[in-house]
């Protein structure tokens, strides 16, 4: 499993976005890669926290690298086992993922780290390795400009850059340049590396009592 716990940076000072991102998110679950990943929705746990729990890499790193686009969030991905059965709530329910995921968003709150976004798991070695990726993915991220966004929101799976040319009033030319600028491409590449460290950090548990139940 995969607890993503992110708190609110500088609350005091800007307000609490709490609401606003359960607001802003409430549709996520609904679309890919989430859909059909998530054991517990995301919600308020304590003060500027909020933290959901996930059951696909690619789910959490999707949802961190979306906070990380936002620029309010430090964000803890805790990849490990949990105690089952899940509670109703990720407030209630308990296990080392959740161990992992608050060490994580500690060491993401602090001073010097690229990107606030850490992965803490069983496999700590894989951890370590998958939180580099995900820092990488998410400096890319905080990067974009938004004419990098303009594209990158239109340009899904099966949606060609001329169709997005014509949705923008935009030439083909210019889109392609988007994409070279926003780093779109190497993006998407990376993704599913980072996804497939942060499923070994979660250790070898997960995967040995998935096979022993087929």
């Amino acid at each position: 499993m995969f607890v993503v716990t992110a708190d609110q940076h500088a609350s005091t000072a800007h307000g609490d976005k709490v609401a606003d991102l359960l607001d802003a998110l409430a549709a996520w679950g609904d679309r890919p890669p989430a859909r059909g990943a998530v054991a517990l929705p995301l919600e308020r746990t304590v003060g500027d926290e909020v933290q959901t729990v996930l059951t696909t890499a690619e789910a959490a790193l999707d949802l961190a690298l979306h906070l990380m686009r936002l620029g309010e969030w430090a964000v803890g991905i805790g990849a490990g086992p949990v105690n089952e059965p899940l509670a109703a709530t990720s407030r209630a329910s308990s296990g080392p993922a959740f161990v992992h995921a608050r060490n994580a968003v500690e060491r993401a709150r602090g001073r010097g780290v690229p990107a606030p976004v850490v992965v803490a798991g069983e496999d700590a070695e894989a951890a370590g390795q998958a939180t580099a990726l995900v820092q990488l993915l998410a400096s890319v991220v905080r990067r974009r400009s938004a004419a990098g966004w303009e594209v990158a929101d239109l340009l899904e799976p099966g949606v060609r850059q001329k169709d997005v040319a014509a949705r923008l009033g935009i030439s083909e030319q210019a889109v392609s340049q988007r994409v070279r600028s926003a780093l779109l491409e190497e993006e998407m590449g990376v993704r599913p590396l980072a996804a497939a460290v942060i499923e070994r950090a979660a250790g070898a548990a997960t995967g040995e009592d998935e096979g022993s139940a087929t």
